[in-house]
């Protein structure tokens, strides 16, 4: 895939992806084209039945390579550029299961790739925030239109403005995140989540996405209309 970014595949049909830029794993050019080489590659895979996204060392992700933005005319041009080779997208439209498992911090960029996903597993140890208000920036990844879907915009609104951290207890409160553990215990805790879903019959798990993700913008009666279509579908 590239220096910071491995793909591998198991017997049960699990794709791990796993970022490494060490020492806080921060997105740059060349991460972003290895997740979406490795997210493509996952796609392409009919064995796949359940992906998860993890890092090496003691953080998730602390965000974008702001350096990257000196190289650009203007700041909107360097994030012209980085919208041009986008991972966020492709992992949005996989069609397995997604799981992201999040240590250290989950910030900026990082927490909006984890949000992409459609569950995340946290070690105690996870500071979760996007930060980019006080940079005077927009989030770059679609933090306000994930989070404000995961949480509803309600909760998302203050921590978008402020810019606020959040830690694990928290983001299992507000439902950012699923399951909390012990950081020793995540990579054993992540990898059972994505085997359980993983035996899951692929088109129910395709269903059920579908479903789900059609409640976000259905009312409430089409919604179940489009339940019933598709539990009588072969």
């Amino acid at each position: 895939m590239s220096d910071h970014v491995t793909l591998s595949f198991s017997d049960q049909g699990i794709a791990t992806v796993v970022i490494s830029n060490p020492p806080l794993n921060i997105y740059d050019l060349d991460m972003r084209d290895g997740l979406i080489e490795a997210i493509s590659a996952v796609r392409d895979n009919p064995d796949v039945r359940a992906f998860l996204l993890r890092s090496e060392g003691e953080h998730f992700s602390a965000g974008a390579d702001l350096s990257e933005f000196g190289s650009a005319s203007s700041i909107f041009e360097a994030r012209r550029i980085r919208w041009e080779r986008d991972p966020w997208l492709p992992l949005l439209s996989l069609p397995v299961p997604t799981i992201a498992a999040l240590r250290g911090y989950a910030m900026g960029s990082g927490l909006e790739m984890a949000l992409l996903c459609d569950l995340r597993i946290a070690a105690t140890n996870t500071v979760m925030g996007l930060p980019e208000t006080k940079l005077g920036m927009l989030p770059a990844a679609g933090g306000t239109q994930s989070l404000s879907q995961v949480i509803g915009p309600h909760k998302a609104l203050p921590l978008i403005l402020t810019g606020r951290e959040i830690d694990a207890a928290e983001a299992l409160e507000l439902g950012v995140i699923s399951d909390v553990v012990d950081p020793m215990d995540l990579e054993d805790a992540s990898a059972a989540m994505a085997e359980q879903l993983a035996r899951i019959d692929s088109s129910i798990a395709s269903r059920l996405r579908r479903c789900i993700a059609a409640s976000k913008d259905l009312p409430l009666e089409i919604g179940l209309e489009l339940e019933r279509r598709l539990a009588h579908s072969s």
